[in-house]
C-alpha cells in the first residue's frame, strides 16, 4: 500500500512535469508580451550604446556634426528667406496700385462720389483719395522743396485717387485692362502705373526660388553623403566585432540596428544645431532688415522658423541620417557577401 502510494505521486510529479515542458514548449521564447518587452531593450540598448560611442569621439563628432548643422542651416535658411519674400510681396503688393490723376476742374466732392463708385468694382480692393492739401502737404515732407511751393499762388498739385487692385502681382492682363477702363473716364486725366516694375519684380522672387530649390537639393545629397562617409567609417572600424557577431549567427538587422541608431543621433544633433545657428543668424540681422523697413516707411516684421517648420527640420534631419546609414551599411553588407561568394567558388 506504502509502495503504490509512492508510485501515485512519482507518476503525479512525472506527469506534472511533462504538462509543463509541453506549455513552454509551445510559448518558446515567451509570449506577445515577453517578446515585445525583449524588442524595447535590444532597441533601447542600441539607442544609447549609438549615442554612447558619439560621445567617446566628441572631437570628431563635434567635428561631423559641425559642417552638417551648416549645411542644414543653409537649407532651412534659404526657406526662411523664401517665406520672407512671400511676406515681403504680401506688403509690396498695397504699393502696386493705379494711380487716377484727375482733371483740374474736379471737387473734392466730385472725387469722393468718383472713389466710391470705384470701390463698387469688383476687381478693386481699396480706393484711397489724397486731396490736392495732402499731396502738397506730403510734396513738402518728402521732396526737399517745400519752400518751393509756398512760394507759389495756387497749388499746382490734383487730386489723386491709388486704387489697389485685387491680386495686382498675378493678372497682369486684368491689370492693364482696369487700367484702360480708368483712363476712360472723363474725370481721369493720367492712369498711371509701372507694369514693368511689378514683372521685375516677379522675375526676381521666381529666380530667387528657383536658386533656393536647386541650392537645397544639392545641400541634402552633401548631408547624405557626410552621414553616409562617417557611417561607412565607423563600419569599417568596427569590422572585426560585425564579424563575430555573423559567425554566432545574428542578422542583418540585428548588425544594421546601431548604425542606424547612430545616423538618427547624428541627424538629430545636427537638426537642433543647425535650428540655433538659423535662429543666431536671424536674430543678427532682424533689426537691421527692420530698421530698413521704417527708412522706407513700411511694417516689414521678419518671420522666424515656426514650431511647425522647427519640428519639421528635426525630422528631416533625423530622417536623412537614418537613410543614409541604412543606405551605407545595406551596401557594404551586401557587397561582402557577394564577396563571400566569389572567394567560395574560387
Amino acid at each position: 500500500m506504502k509502495y503504490s502510494r509512492k508510485n501515485q505521486a512519482r507518476k503525479n510529479v512525472r506527469e506534472s512535469s511533462l504538462r509543463q515542458a509541453k506549455k513552454q514548449t509551445k510559448i518558446a521564447g515567451g509570449d506577445f508580451f515577453d517578446k515585445l518587452h525583449a524588442y524595447r531593450d535590444v532597441h533601447a540598448h542600441a539607442l544609447f550604446s549609438s549615442l554612447g560611442r558619439i560621445v567617446a569621439e566628441p572631437f570628431n563628432s563635434i567635428m561631423t556634426i559641425s559642417v552638417l548643422a551648416i549645411a542644414i542651416s543653409f537649407v532651412s535658411g534659404f526657406h526662411v528667406l523664401a517665406v520672407n519674400i512671400q511676406q515681403l510681396t504680401e506688403h509690396l503688393d498695397a504699393s502696386n496700385q493705379i494711380s487716377l490723376f484727375l482733371r483740374d476742374d474736379v471737387s473734392d466732392a466730385h472725387a469722393n462720389k468718383l472713389a466710391e463708385s470705384i470701390r463698387k468694382n469688383i476687381n478693386v480692393q481699396n480706393v484711397k483719395v489724397i486731396s490736392r492739401e495732402d499731396a502738397a502737404a506730403e510734396f513738402q515732407t518728402y521732396s526737399g522743396f517745400g519752400s518751393a511751393i509756398n512760394e507759389l499762388e495756387k497749388n499746382p498739385l490734383p487730386i489723386v485717387l491709388q486704387v489697389l487692385p485685387k491680386k495686382s502681382l498675378e493678372d497682369k492682363r486684368g491689370l492693364e485692362d482696369l487700367q484702360k477702363e480708368f483712363q476712360q473716364s472723363p474725370e481721369v486725366d493720367v492712369a498711371q502705373m509701372d507694369l514693368q516694375w511689378i514683372e521685375r519684380l516677379r522675375s526676381i522672387i521666381d529666380m530667387v526660388k528657383l536658386f533656393a530649390s536647386i541650392l537645397n537639393i544639392l545641400l541634402v545629397a552633401a548631408v547624405l553623403l557626410i552621414i553616409g562617409n562617417t557611417v561607412r567609417i565607423e563600419l569599417h572600424n568596427r569590422r572585426d566585432e560585425v564579424i563575430i557577431e555573423k559567425l554566432v549567427g545574428a542578422t542583418n538587422s540585428f548588425i544594421r540596428r546601431p548604425f542606424l541608431y547612430a545616423g538618427f543621433w547624428i541627424g538629430f544633433i545636427s537638426g537642433i544645431s543647425a535650428w540655433f545657428i538659423v535662429t543666431v543668424l536671424m536674430l543678427i540681422v532682424r533689426q537691421a532688415v527692420e530698421k530698413l523697413s521704417s527708412l522706407y516707411g513700411g511694417s516689414f516684421h521678419m518671420l522666424f522658423l515656426s514650431l511647425t517648420d522647427t519640428l519639421a527640420l528635426i525630422a528631416i534631419s533625423s530622417l536623412l541620417g537614418v537613410l543614409a546609414s541604412w543606405t551605407v551599411v545595406s551596401y557594404q553588407m551586401h557587397s561582402t557577401k557577394l564577396k563571400k561568394q566569389v572567394r567560395l567558388q574560387k
